[in-house]
């Protein structure tokens, strides 16, 4: 899944920073879309349970109609203006269009303005670490509560959409105190309802407060713990930690409650499951939790986009990849208000194709993507090239491309994001300069050079049929290097990425003798290298999983360690810092073997 920095395009679907309001799901709203009674007053009780309706709206893709529920009220109450305020950012952050960004930052603006109307007044600070400081807190308004709880949700929301608007550092550093901002009421919201507990308060609002905190505390507890210690250590030091065991038993506690947010808890875990652990991680994903998970809300909502979505993504993730293109084809005739959601299944419905290599399939997704999202331009032009670089020359023919000129569009069409580059845009530029020459040398194998990068390998070595199938795919391009009468400066990189995708293949295979050999190989011809300088750390990081498979957990350590520490300054290094940050804490539970 194609994601800015590592988590865009997903995320606006499940994000805790975009997220909305959730619902009880309690039967008495289950059909609230179908008569939607208008409040007279609105106090918190009354808040709350609207905005559960308007979350059913959501999940039974009934957009529009829970904005028209949420809007009367959005100037008046917190909840109201969170819901209202959630689902414009979520639609921003998916369309990446300059007018849904602004409607959604003035929504976000006039919600945080709503929420500051009921926090807790003080003469000196206004924040919640002073309160509980002064022994103030058991004089706190359940309405107070909520108010914070509220806040530091908007907060995240317009640090999400900052990080989109602008490109310039400035507003890096805005959206990164914003965070901080709504981290630290976090963790002075759990402080309060840790004193509040103490004293047996016992309530709906307690409740629902408890679910918000749970879901904020879990969230940033969780995510925080994805980054490399190089990274967190700084972060230790302006007051953020992360503990990824705790935040995940929040978010489970938060997601088998009764609680407004129960469902976001869910979502949030969801996410981490079918993507984070791929992209940012090991591809180790638990996906019967994930299953678990949604299992409550395919029957609550069968015909729910969000829902049909996710059920696709888990069968995508256990290799069943025809159950996977059904489900997707559901979703996307599920709705037709937010096409955004089509792009999500039109990404996914290209990988489908692109590991069974079903390649005029995966051209059509890879065009329709280039069509109709903005998300990433570049990265949609260079997939299409990559696709049809797989394809016969007469099977381009009939799609009236050129692959040379669509590698030449590539660098045109980079973008920037928080006022840096998006990481996967600068590989595939780097990549297709090899077009920009007069005599243009074309890549091997680019799409599944691609799909290594998006670690489609932990995916599609699920399927034996299809690791087959593309191990005879590497194979046939070793063979034309090995007998090319003409090498190029290209070769030698060339060669060290067939032996790299080969040796993941034959591992998913169970053939590890010879995938060390293969990565051996790699290793061995670093010095011939000029261009593709990631392939080494990479590979030491894939020998170094080879050997956990193989239980030598002294060896795997040393290998990864080696990739961490010595090398830098190559492509999508960012991306391989996590993948070998989740690699070594795992590891560390592993148990000890003699090598």
């Amino acid at each position: 899944m194609g994601l800015c920095s590592g988590c865009v395009c997903v995320c606006v679907c499940v994000c805790p920073c975009c997220h909305l309001s959730t619902s009880v799901l309690q039967d008495c709203f289950e059909d609230a879309f179908d008569q939607i009674p208008v409040a007279s007053r609105m106090d918190l009780k009354t808040s709350i349970e609207e905005c559960s309706m308007a979350l059913n709206l959501v999940l039974n893709n009934k957009f529009s109609e829970a904005l028209d529920l949420l809007k009367p009220w959005s100037k008046e109450s917190m909840y109201h203006a969170l819901g209202y305020s959630s689902i414009l950012a979520m639609q921003a952050a998916m369309t990446f269009e300059h007018k849904d960004i602004q409607a959604a930052m003035a929504t976000i603006k006039d919600a945080l303005h709503t929420c500051q109307r009921f926090r807790k007044k003080s003469s000196m600070v206004e924040s919640l670490s002073s309160l509980v400081s002064k022994q103030s807190s058991d004089r706190l308004k359940e309405e107070e509560m909520h108010a914070e709880i509220c806040y530091a949700e908007c907060l995240l929301q317009k640090a999400t959409l900052t990080f989109v608007q602008d490109e310039n550092m400035i507003s890096f550093i805005k959206g990164g105190i914003k965070i901080r901002t709504s981290y630290q009421i976090y963790k002075d919201c759990q402080h309060v309802l840790s004193l509040v507990e103490a004293r047996g308060g016992d309530s709906e609002a307690l409740r629902q407060f408890e679910g918000g905190v749970k879901l904020g505390i879990g969230t940033f507890n969780l995510m925080l713990s994805l980054l490399p210690a190089r990274i967190l250590r700084l972060l230790e030091f302006i007051g953020f930690s992360g503990n990824r065991n705790f935040g995940l038993s929040q978010l489970r506690e938060g997601a088998a409650t009764h609680s407004l947010r129960a469902i976001l808890s869910a979502f949030t875990l969801l996410f981490y499951h079918t993507y984070v652990c791929l992209i940012l991680g090991t591809g180790e994903s638990n996906l019967t939790e994930a299953e678990t998970l949604l299992e409550p809300y395919l029957h609550k909502f069968p015909k729910g986009s969000l829902i049909l979505f996710y059920s696709a993504r888990i069968a995508v993730l256990r290799g069943n990849f025809d159950k996977a293109q059904q489900k997707f084809q559901e979703c996307i005739l599920a709705q037709h208000q937010w096409r955004q959601i089509h792009h999500l299944c039109y990404w996914e419905l290209m990988w489908c194709h692109s590991f069974l290599q079903q390649w005029e399939q995966a051209y059509k997704y890879a065009e329709l993507l280039y069509r109709e999202s903005r998300w990433s331009k570049a990265i949609y032009v260079y997939q299409k090239a990559a696709i049809l670089s797989m394809m016969s020359d007469e099977e381009v023919s009939r799609t009236g491309e050129n692959v040379v000129e669509l590698f030449r569009m590539v660098e045109g069409l980079k973008q920037r994001l928080a006022g840096k580059s998006i990481p996967t845009e600068k590989f595939a530029i780097r990549k297709a300069r090899r077009y920009s020459a007069a005599t243009p040398v074309k890549l091997v194998i680019p799409a599944l050079e691609m799909m290594y990068v998006w670690n489609g390998f932990s995916i599609v070595g699920k399927h034996p049929d299809a690791t087959e199938g593309l191990l005879i795919t590497i194979e046939k391009a070793e063979e034309q290097l090995c007998t090319d009468p003409s090498p190029s400066e290209y070769t030698p990189d060339d060669q060290c990425l067939v032996q790299l995708l080969k040796g993941l293949c034959l591992k998913h295979l169970g053939r590890l003798l010879q995938a060390e050999l293969c990565f051996s190989q790699v290793l061995a011809s670093e010095k011939r290298i000029r261009y593709d300088h990631y392939l080494v750390p990479f590979t030491l990081y894939e020998l170094g999983l080879l050997y956990k498979q193989q239980g030598d957990v002294a060896k795997a350590t040393r290998f990864i360690e080696d990739a961490k520490l010595n090398y830098k300054d190559y492509s999508m290094e960012s991306r391989l810092h996590f993948r070998i940050h989740a690699a070594l804490s795992s590891l560390k539970t592993s148990p000890v073997s003699t090598p």
